[in-house]
């Protein structure tokens, strides 16, 4: 499942596709959105936000179009009208003179002013958002220590959207292994050290993914061993999907266990229970 930086990515390639020029149609597969369709057709996306796995495509007109893909949405861009063999079914189109960007198979589609954004009840239940550059780490270091997440595993609430939005699982093993936390500990088992390491881990780490092309890993480390030949999916994790492996900073093998029903991996020595 794509997480935080993997979103923005799809974001981007949208907005270089079709923002900042003249949509010359619109399309809404659902009947209740069609209407619209005609007041989007010529106007401009000025820009596509994101929160969490939702994106929101942003007009000139005030109008934005909310779009959640859940399990199995899936936006292409393509040439214009160059529609793909699939069979998906076409949800939301936006075409331009040059390109079009096409949402597949997406139920969760709305049209909003941009006012009613922020007030939409996905979005307003979202925590801080990891890749949001005005969220800071001291903002995050608050957070952790609310009451409503401090005695909580990190297991669990690394993966709840109201905590950080746009964690999922190989970020959620990254983070702490970074920060040097067993998965089973909660906030409330750790000292203030710990925690601000976990702040600055929580935005660095997204980041880092997020520029350098899903790499979570010591860049120096990664580019050494990819360098000698190393598969991307060895050298990509410090410890996600690495279990058996040695632990880059420490040696020990790395282990997998799950939580919930979803994988998680950590060091023992880095990361100690106490």
């Amino acid at each position: 499942m794509p997480e935080g930086p993997e979103i923005r990515k799809a974001a981007d390639k949208l907005e270089k596709a079709i923002a900042h020029q003249p949509t010359t149609e619109v399309f809404f597969a659902f009947e209740h959105l069609q209407p619209y369709a005609e007041k989007l057709t010529g106007r401009t996306v000025t820009h596509i936000a994101t929160h969490g796995k939702a994106l929101v495509t942003y007009f000139d007109n005030d109008l934005c179009v909310y779009s959640h893909n859940q399990l199995y949405g899936k936006w292409m861009v393509r040439q214009a009208y160059n529609f793909p063999n699939t069979n998906r079914q076409l949800r939301f189109a936006i075409h331009t003179d040059r390109k079009s960007a096409l949402l597949y198979s997406a139920s969760d589609i709305e049209v909003l002013t941009a006012d009613e954004v922020l007030h939409h009840p996905f979005i307003q239940k979202l925590g801080p958002d990891i890749l949001n550059p005005q969220v800071t780490r001291e903002q995050i270091f608050d957070w952790v220590q609310e009451k409503t997440f401090y005695r909580r595993r990190f297991t669990t609430l690394l993966l709840d959207q109201g905590f950080l939005c746009g964690v999922g699982n190989y970020l959620r093993s990254e983070i702490l292994f970074v920060s040097g936390i067993h998965p089973t500990q909660r906030p409330t088992d750790c000292d203030r050290e710990q925690l601000a390491r976990f702040a600055d881990a929580a935005l660095t780490i997204p980041q880092q993914s997020y520029h350098h092309n899903g790499i979570t890993n010591d860049l120096d480390i990664a580019q050494d061993l990819k360098q000698r030949g190393w598969p991307r999916r060895q050298y990509r994790h410090w410890v996600f999907g690495r279990d058996g492996q040695g632990c880059y900073a420490c040696g020990t093998p790395i282990v997998k266990e799950r939580s919930g029903g979803r994988r998680y991996y950590y060091c023992p020595t880095c990361q100690p229970t106490d």
